[in-house]
């Protein structure tokens, strides 16, 4: 039989295929065994049989869908208003919520904090911890005030111990923190890998449907940020929420990735302290710098995450480059979108940027991903580069084309009204954006070069490149 050579000396290979009648093994499958001669017994090791199943009796019969009751499944508040405005509303009973974050980003006392408050309304709460003591968890529940009669806390790792605790208990909110720690002793593999996080999450999904008990996970992100262990686990649950922040920023963000009960892009915002995490209801303005005077390279825009509208203010620094290729760093922007901006600005917009340094950000922390602030960057790059400030009082929304113009975002008058309830008494918007709010002076600019020279002719060569225009005529 074959076998596997290492620097220590030759080892034998693991067995691929058995035989069911005597127990021999082979590295290939085979019609006959080797040992006792029997035909079509040799299978592979671990394979599933495939078996057809017979129809069983069914638990609850079959109901015309306007007969459904819908009170049971209508949303709960948590107490926390940020958390409900992404959760939907509230939580459902029998949903199953997965939490993620990196560490120290605020997930487990957002959760402890939540566990309380549905503890004080007279509800069974049942707080798992697989990460920390009981005495751990006690410690952070007295600093940050949530210590409840109603709320009961288990030091677990063991899935079988914990549905133990729910039958036992019986809460209307279950939070275990966290399902990469729970392991089944009925599985192989250890407590984090692919096998035991599935069968973990089936169990406490399978636990919340029959129940109603809703269950909070909370789960660990890899180096890249995406959740870790099998992307089945993000299917299975009923909601996935991202908590971002700065690990040097007390401000945190709560994203809604997946929602099955109610809108997958709000954001909620939430101030970290050492006495908890507190809800930001009104979050514009934390976004923002404040300047004594206009300062080049810097420009706000007005961004939309779910239906809430939000100031966010891009800064950007252009500084010659060593010899060979300059350098690009982006921090709360999206790199590729950066990068497209910075070459029309070269090309339509007559900007040099394309052998310098440049270096983009947001304040505060905040990620924008949306199309919509790409005519704030390229404002912010040109006056970083003719060292001319964008006015104080400017807000630039647009989408900027490959060709130069300036394409129309969604919900630009509520960004408008925003922007003037802070102060801003100008924008600069693409065409047919609709009717701008009274007493703000709104100018639609339908190309790049236009809002470059409407933002006080930040680029160096506009003023020729509109003439060109105009000597070539219509294209």
């Amino acid at each position: 039989m074959a076998t596997r050579t290492s620097r220590t000396g030759p080892r034998a290979a693991p067995p691929g295929y058995r035989c069911g009648e005597c127990g021999w093994t082979t590295q290939k499958w085979v019609g006959r065994c080797g040992e006792c001669q029997a035909w079509g017994t040799v299978e592979e090791v671990g394979a599933v049989r495939v078996r057809t199943t017979a129809p069983a009796t069914v638990s609850t019969p079959a109901r015309p869908i306007p007969e459904i009751d819908v009170e049971a499944a209508r949303a709960r508040p948590t107490g926390v208003g940020e958390l409900d405005r992404v959760l939907g509303g509230g939580l459902v009973p029998g949903a199953v919520v997965l939490i993620a974050g990196e560490p120290g980003v605020g997930k487990s006392t957002l959760l402890l904090d939540v566990a309380a408050r549905t503890a004080a309304r007279g509800e069974d709460v049942l707080y798992v911890t697989g990460e920390e003591s009981a005495s751990q968890v006690r410690l952070r529940a007295g600093r940050i005030g949530a210590l409840e009669q109603r709320l009961l806390l288990a030091a677990e790792t063991d899935l079988g111990a914990v549905l133990g605790h729910v039958a036992q208990v019986r809460p209307s909110l279950l939070v275990a923190d966290s399902v990469q720690t729970l392991a089944s002793a009925e599985v192989d593999g250890a407590a984090g890998g692919v096998t035991q996080v599935r069968e973990v999450a089936a169990a406490l999904i399978r636990v919340a449907k029959e129940s109603g008990t809703a269950v909070l996970l909370v789960g660990h992100v890899t180096k890249d940020g995406s959740i870790a262990g099998p992307r089945v686990l993000e299917h299975l649950v009923d909601v996935v929420l991202h908590v971002e922040g700065d690990r040097h920023s007390r401000l945190r963000l709560v994203r809604g990735v997946k929602n099955r009960y109610g809108p997958s892009d709000e954001v909620g915002c939430f101030d970290l302290s050492d006495e908890g995490i507190v809800e930001l209801p009104d979050p514009s303005g934390l976004f923002t710098s404040r300047h004594a005077d206009p300062a080049a390279g810097t420009c706000v825009t007005v961004t939309v995450e779910g239906k809430r509208p939000m100031l966010a203010e891009v800064q950007a620094l252009v500084s010659p480059a060593p010899p060979g290729s300059p350098r690009r760093a982006v921090s709360g922007l999206d790199a590729q979108r950066v990068a497209m901006v910075l070459a029309v600005l070269q090309k339509r917009g007559r900007v040099p940027v394309l052998q310098s340094d440049v270096y983009a950000a947001t304040v505060g922390g905040v990620r924008l991903s949306e199309p919509s602030v790409d005519l704030a960057v390229a404002l912010a790059v040109a006056s970083s580069v003719s060292e001319r400030p964008v006015p104080g009082d400017l807000v630039a929304i647009g989408e900027v084309g490959l060709a130069g113009e300036v394409r129309r975002v969604t919900a630009v008058g509520r960004r408008l009204l925003e922007a003037q309830r802070l102060g801003y008494a100008r924008a600069l918007v693409p065409p047919g954006s609709g009717a701008p709010p009274a007493g703000m002076q709104v100018v639609e600019v339908p190309d790049l070069a236009e809002a470059l020279a409407r933002a006080q002719d930040l680029g160096p060569n506009v003023t020729r490149l509109r003439t060109d225009r105009r000597a070539r005529g219509p294209a």
